[in-house]
């Protein structure tokens, strides 16, 4: 969630022609993220929460690029909060779709 809120304030600056372009695709990258991982999470079963969190992470790379492509647009500065809070998560989602595919199931 803290990523969600950091992601929105910097976006806010970006030049308004990316309104509908670069901001939206940043924006949506960003809370689809969030939303797999609730919406996994209230799933009934572990195989379709894992799904879920899969696609989380394909979130967070199309993020990690679209950050990567604002720096070389210069509409960021400064990324490095963005590329280790990004490698956390990914760390964070790989070790539980890791540690849900090796539970066993009722």
């Amino acid at each position: 969630m803290n990523l969600v809120e950091e992601v929105y304030k910097i976006t806010k600056s970006f030049p308004d022609e990316e309104r509908y372009g670069l901001t939206i695709q940043i924006r949506r990258s960003v809370i689809s993220i969030v939303s797999n991982i609730a919406e996994g999470a209230g799933r009934k079963n572990t195989r379709e929460y894992i799904q879920f969190l899969y696609i989380a992470l394909g979130s967070l790379s199309e993020l990690e690029t679209q950050i990567d492509v604002s720096k070389r647009l210069n509409y960021i500065e400064n990324i490095e909060y963005f590329t280790k809070t990004i490698s956390h998560i990914n760390s964070m989602l790989t070790g539980l779709i890791r540690s849900l595919k090796n539970r066993k199931q009722p």
